[in-house]
């Protein structure tokens, strides 16, 4: 399975969105500092994530929630007590 998932930072509160093949690894990787990209930020919650069998389909919603405001804005506004 691969994962796209989205972390909250207890820190600054701003949001993370990655994509993994093992969602507890990369999870424990991000709140042990070792993700450079997210290194300062750590603490993580978990807030949200989906699975997928296709690498090729995570990689895509993991670039569209990135790139593409309206993606990531819809995805807030359906989840907005599990992101908040």
């Amino acid at each position: 399975m691969f994962y796209v998932y989205i972390l909250k930072s207890k820190r600054d509160h701003k949001l993370y969105v990655g994509s993994t093949n093992d969602l507890r690894r990369r999870f424990a990787e991000h709140n042990k500092g070792q993700v450079r990209s997210t290194k300062s930020r750590a603490p993580f919650e978990l807030r949200y994530y989906e699975a997928y069998f296709s690498e090729e389909d995570a990689r895509h919603r993991e670039h569209s929630l990135k790139k593409d405001g309206n993606a990531l804005a819809q995805l807030k506004r359906r989840i907005a007590k599990s992101i908040g």
